[in-house]
């Protein structure tokens, strides 16, 4: 039999549309022999869609005729019902639109990547593919990130953090603090968003202001790290889960300015270069141009990152290299990297159907983990003898 497989996309995310052609690529390598494929649409505005016309890409030119084209549908919170409801039922039959084995959720940024959805299918019992809650939020998280990072003696470069409430109320403090700890020139990012959204750089006191109030449109908490001038940038891939893994080959992506910018990743730095194929846009060294031991270094990273950080599935970790001193500093991780880094794995001898099978075996022999752990009693408390402790109950009168 095959495995009902429901890829979910799109949601509340700055990061839309790049998840969109993410799940086209991944849906497309699914071997149809092994798989049925239920594509998911989930609409800025938190509506969910399924239906054939998502399966071509040209059609999101035009969203509100192509939901025409589709059926709303839900998914019910009831412990280990895995059916795709329609949001409107039939007059005569039945509501239901697709049983689902597992959930692929290829969800980038805000309220996916950052676990929130995984979150949801955790209260409901399904399997699903990728990071769990608690390894999501920690890797979209710059500086929870970071910190754990550094806890582990894996080496980030210096930072400062804040909240956009400390910002207002304590600017000049901050300011004072970042200058004497950090200097310039900086980077400023939001905390908790990918694909370079939100981030610049800072030579000045009047540009770290500007940067910073740009980057408090988009998150509540910032990080201001110290920048590496003469840096290279280099990603690597990790599959597997907290106990075992493999690493990929690195690449190096290139960039156009001193930081690697959103069109540089997903428009090949160019604006007129053409629809985006998502990560697979972004011009890169596959391999890099590195030297063999510290490659095998920063795969070692790469490895034990992913391993602290408690994460399954694959993700991308990203870094960043020193030229004057060589010192190797993790940048972060994309716990749903951009086109599933499906692009490393084929470099590293791994077509892209096979990521795929071995992504689903990984989130279903987790769900099988799981299952032996105990997570609830038989047992009643309040049929106990005497009762439960603690207080009386009802309300006094």
């Amino acid at each position: 039999m095959k495995t009902n497989v429901g890829v979910f996309f799109g949601g509340c995310s700055v990061e839309h549309e790049i998840s969109i052609i993410s799940a086209l690529q991944a849906i497309n390598a699914f071997d149809t022999a092994k798989y049925t494929v239920t594509p998911v649409y989930m609409t800025k505005k938190g509506t969910w869609y399924t239906g054939p016309a998502l399966l071509e890409v040209d059609n999101y030119r035009d969203t509100e005729a192509l939901l025409k084209k589709c059926t709303q549908v839900y998914l019910r919170p009831e412990l280990g019902n895995g059916t795709l409801y329609t949001a409107k039922k039939k007059l005569f039959g039945s509501d239901e639109y697709a049983r689902l084995d597992i959930i692929f959720p290829v969800l980038h940024g805000t309220n996916g990547e950052d676990g929130s959805f995984q979150g949801l299918l955790e209260l409901i019992g399904l399997p699903y593919v990728g990071c769990p809650p608690l390894a999501s939020v920690n890797g979209m998280d710059k500086i929870t990130m970071k910190m754990i990072l550094r806890e582990c003696n894996i080496p980030v470069v210096d930072f400062q953090w804040f909240t956009d409430k400390q910002w207002f109320t304590h600017k000049d403090e901050l300011i004072a603090k970042i200058e004497d700890t950090l200097g310039y020139p900086v980077i400023v990012k939001p905390a908790n968003l990918g694909s370079s959204v939100g981030i610049s750089r800072a030579q000045d006191r009047t540009a770290l202001i500007k940067a910073v109030d740009m980057a408090v449109k988009f998150s509540a908490r910032i990080i201001v790290e110290h920048m590496v001038v003469d840096l290279k940038e280099i990603n690597c891939s990790v599959l597997g889960n907290n106990f075992e893994c493999i690493t990929s080959v690195c690449e190096e992506p290139v960039k156009t300015d001193e930081i690697l910018s959103y069109t540089d990743k997903y428009m090949g730095g160019s604006k007129n270069s053409g629809p985006s194929k998502g990560m697979q846009s972004t011009q890169r060294k596959i391999p890099a141009d590195l030297s063999s031991e510290m490659s095998e270094t920063i795969r070692s990273y790469a490895a034990e990152t992913f391993r602290v950080l408690s994460c399954d599935g694959v993700s991308r970790i990203d870094f960043i290299v020193d030229e004057k001193t060589n010192d190797i500093y993790v940048n972060e991780i994309n716990t749903i990297p951009g086109s599933l880094s499906f692009y490393l794995w084929e470099a590293t001898g791994l077509s892209f159907d096979k990521l795929m099978d071995k992504l689903i075996d990984l989130a279903l022999k987790r769900n099988r983990d799981a299952s032996l752990k105990t997570t609830s009693y038989d047992a009643n408390i309040f049929n106990l003898k005497g009762g439960a402790k603690g207080g009386k109950f009802g309300a006094k009168r």
